[in-house]
């Protein structure tokens, strides 16, 4: 189908949408959300081929089976739910771009935004035969013949917090399937709004914390987690991305009674010092399994005083957040061959920031919930910044494990305790020291420097701290794409009405920030 003269195209993937010509950038697209959606036709390509394997070598195990009752009528038959779908750009995508879906339901509460679903569904000759549109609530269910439909894949990705939606999107995914979050409101998860974070995650930021983006990330999957919880289903997140202005979660969502209540594990609270940013974490509960048998135990206070043993500093006590993996090896693999499989035929545009960010994932240590920055910590006390591979490499030589996060450029994760980092920062002050003037008694300078290392740090380059990802020159951490990227303006009440704008956004109804598409 041809646009009209006084109109042009917008091309994505393979979706094409029809935007007014003097208004192209303004009205509804933001360019830099390309990324996400390229990464998410990824997400849902590599966990359907997942998914429909793990179906068939079920169903050659137990052919005779009954399948649960959360299960859909046909398991191989995949079916989306892009819930607040504004443009419809997202769902026309995963309609010409996704390998196994059969059918979308592009939902917007706004009904002339349903309207431009229908537009543009009807422009990419997707509309009836993959996509269909209504205007539903999104705290709501879609219905088909009065019953609660099941999907396999749920996709949130609204203006702002998700957080008045998880409840009806655990339920509304089919047990085994695929729930896609976005959260723009970083402002909130970021920790400078720790009041309003309790109102909508029920966690506690840590105040100006270096790993705040990933203690978001941590905080959205464990209000997930406590809303999945409440109808007997447990999360496993497969790939967590904090991007740009926003973050972006892939969890797999089952129903399991058991397994929900041993996820108490994985729920965690941290306790940060507010000086010299050492930090450690303490589950919320434990289990153990003993046959058929599993005996639940209460927390208990971590053994690390009242101040930190450090510098002497009171602590900032932070969450609940899910401290288990937020990553799963074998999906992220699969995204790299994925999307490496692509870049010939230029399949997703954003192939090289794609390949650089999942490789660092990757490269991720699993089982370390939050890193440190070394910019930070070195600012506590004053003293010049070691070169991030020579700080690797005392680590490694030191016998313990370490990795960056791709949260941050100068962060970094390691099993090595709080002691052990001090301890190879004072060696490396005792070959470049630092000024005399901050060493005043009574400081954190002062209270660290001031103690002898019980580590004798060897910051020889060892070749196993250099990351692949350093060796093969990838985009490991995006650079601002263009001029007044970021975030668009929200659009105003009624936008869609009009076809020649028939790709605005609904309007923003609290007061974060963020944007979607």
């Amino acid at each position: 189908m041809s646009a009209p003269a006084e109109q042009t195209i917008i091309q994505e993937g393979k979706a094409r949408i029809p935007v007014p010509a003097t208004t192209t950038q303004d009205v509804f697209y933001n360019p830099i959300q390309e990324f996400n959606r390229d990464m998410s036709i990824a997400a849902i390509n590599v966990w359907s081929k997942m998914y429909l394997d793990e179906v068939a070598a079920k169903k050659a195990e137990k052919p005779n089976k009954k399948p649960k009752d959360d299960a859909p009528a046909n398991p191989t038959e995949i079916n989306v739910l892009e819930a607040l779908s504004a443009t419809g750009l997202r769902a026309i995508r995963y309609a010409k771009e996704c390998d196994h879906v059969k059918h979308i339901l592009a939902n917007d509460f706004d009904a002339s935004a349903a309207a431009a679903i229908k537009r543009n569904a009807e422009f990419n000759d997707v509309l009836g035969n993959m996509v269909m549109y209504q205007s539903l609530q999104a705290g709501g269910f879609p219905v088909a013949d009065g019953q609660k439909m099941k999907f396999m894949v749920v996709d949130l990705d609204p203006y702002g917090t998700a957080a008045p939606f998880l409840d009806a999107a655990v339920r509304s995914v089919g047990s085994g399937g695929l729930l896609c979050v976005t959260c723009t409101d970083m402002a909130v998860l970021a920790g400078s709004q720790w009041e309003a974070c309790w109102a909508k995650y029920g966690s506690m930021p840590i105040p100006n914390a270096s790993f705040c983006h990933e203690m978001g990330l941590r905080m959205l999957l464990q209000s997930i987690q406590n809303s999945a919880a409440r109808y007997g289903r447990a999360i496993e997140p497969l790939m967590s991305c904090s991007i740009d202005f926003y973050v972006r979660v892939f969890v797999r969502v089952t129903t399991n009674a058991a397994l929900c209540k041993q996820m108490v594990s994985k729920a965690s609270m941290i306790y940060s010092c507010v000086s010299c940013r050492a930090h450690h974490t303490s589950p919320m509960g434990s289990y153990s399994v003993d046959g058929p048998s599993t005996k639940f135990k209460n927390p208990s206070l971590p053994k690390i005083g009242s101040v930190c043993e450090q510098c002497g500093s009171k602590f900032h006590i932070g969450g609940p957040f899910f401290s288990g993996p937020i990553h799963n090896t074998e999906f992220v693999s699969k995204m790299i061959e994925y999307v490496k499989a692509g870049v010939e035929v230029e399949k997703f545009k954003t192939h090289q920031r794609m390949i650089g960010m999942l490789t660092v994932i990757s490269e991720e240590l699993p089982d370390v919930p939050l890193f440190y920055s070394l910019d930070s910590i070195c600012q506590a006390i004053h003293c010049s910044v070691p070169p991030l591979r020579s700080f690797f490499s005392a680590l490694v030589n030191a016998g313990y494990k370490v990795s960056s996060s791709h949260c941050m450029p100068t962060s970094f994760k390691t099993d090595a305790p709080n002691s052990v980092i001090w301890d190879i920062l004072r060696c490396w002050v005792k070959e470049h020291p630092i000024s005399e003037k901050r060493m005043i008694e009574g400081s954190v300078s002062s209270k660290i420097l001031t103690v002898q290392p019980t580590l004798v740090a060897d910051f020889t380059r060892n070749k196993n701290a250099e990351p692949e990802s350093t060796k093969v020159k990838l985009v490991r951490y995006q650079q601002n794409p263009v001029k007044n990227w970021g975030p668009k303006a929200k659009a105003k009440p009624g936008a869609n009405a009009n076809p020649k704008n028939a790709a605005g956004k609904r309007p923003r109804e609290d007061d974060d920030e963020g944007a979607k598409e």
